[in-house]
């Protein structure tokens, strides 16, 4: 037990050094990155400060996979270069029985990650995009998604907008199915209720497919002036590229509220996977981060004096990376329904555990 406490405190002396390292890398990117984007809207230091902390957590998250294997690997060559290594094998003590610490520390930064780094991340990404859509766009647009369908506010040169819909349409344009349209004019008093089987987005403007039009006036009969109309379009400054990038922002979602969301979603007709599958990636987030750890060992549980140190620590980089690529790989063919939901999110960390021990059982008994 004295060995393990040792070695986890070494590991996370590391985890915090190279943690305090890249997080003070990532705000002040970050922050020249908002000056660039904020160029032309005037915005104070104060304000680009806040965008930039308020971006940080979500960026420690999703590093969090490579500061734990330069942990690992930090951790073990310098017991390497300082021969504990040597002297812990010589007391009897194997090197899968070294790495115990660092893996339960890894396991415990995963499962902190996904109970309180992730809501918080999630949090401040929304804000992050509410206060950044407000600064470009003077908060022209809303989208939101409940059980009763997707609720969309859109702002015009005639005034605002508010669409409902009851479920999406399957095809390549962005389509909209069940949809009541209740326009306002700049006063904010609503002017024009449209109801329409479908609308689909179009470049500009919405197409509005058997639309019928009520002119809501206090002196006027709203069915009496009501229009049909086979094909009515309403201008839009919205994209499909915003409006999906909305609706696909799964990190912007505590987890949570993931199921509760993924029971309305479905309830209202949308497509469920990529949340499904974002769900159960962040629950294997903790056997990831402990397939880092033994990958970061498996190439620098050696001695210096064998040469190829930095031959060894780029390998254990680079196959870092090639599991965490693999990882979001298996992802993106989980959303889009080409692998089933549990075998895209939890094979990528259980095989690269799998992988790891097996060299590290070569090395240690091959």
């Amino acid at each position: 037990m004295i060995l393990d406490r040792y070695f986890a405190r070494r590991f996370m002396q590391n985890f915090f050094v190279i943690g305090g390292i890249f997080l003070t890398l990532i705000i002040l990117i970050d922050l020249v990155e908002q000056v660039r984007r904020f160029d032309d809207a005037n915005l104070s230091f104060g304000q680009l400060l806040q965008l930039t902390l308020l971006n940080t957590p979500a960026a420690i998250s999703e590093m969090l996979p490579l500061l734990v294997i330069l942990t690992t690997i930090a951790l073990f060559v310098g017991l390497a270069r300082s021969s504990e290594l040597v002297v812990t094998r010589a007391i009897g003590r194997s090197g899968l029985r070294v790495l115990v610490a660092p893996a339960v520390l890894a396991l415990l930064i995963g499962a902190v990650a996904v109970a309180l780094l992730n809501p918080i991340a999630s949090a401040t990404s929304e804000e992050f995009r509410r206060l950044s859509d407000g600064y470009r766009n003077n908060g022209d647009s809303t989208l939101s998604i409940s059980r009763e369908g997707l609720w969309l506010r859109q702002g015009t040169n005639t005034g605002q907008s508010v669409i409902h819909a009851r479920g999406t349409l399957n095809g390549e344009r962005l389509g909209l199915r069940d949809v009541t349209v209740i326009a306002f004019g700049p006063n904010g008093i609503p002017t024009e209720q449209i109801t329409a089987d479908q609308a689909v987005l179009e470049d500009g403007h919405w197409a509005l497919q058997q639309a019928k039009v009520w002119t809501i006036q206090d002196d006027l009969n709203p069915e009496a002036a009501s229009v049909t109309h086979d094909t009515l379009n309403l201008p839009t400054t919205l994209t499909r590229d915003k409006i999906i990038d909305r609706l696909g922002r799964q990190d912007s979602v505590s987890i949570y509220d993931l199921p509760q969301l993924i029971r309305d979603l479905r309830e209202a007709g949308f497509s469920t996977k990529q949340y499904e599958v974002w769900l159960q990636a962040q629950l294997a987030r903790p056997l990831f981060l402990v397939s880092m750890v033994l990958i970061g060992a498996a190439f620098t549980m050696r001695h210096v004096r064998f040469g190829g140190t930095g031959i060894a620590v780029l390998t254990a980089v680079l196959l870092g990376f090639s599991v965490y690529f693999v990882r979001n790989f298996a992802q993106i063919l989980g959303e889009n329904g080409q692998l089933p939901i549990m075998i895209s999110a939890w094979a990528p960390p259980i095989a690269g555990i799998f992988l790891s021990l097996g060299l590290l059982l070569h090395v240690e008994d091959g």
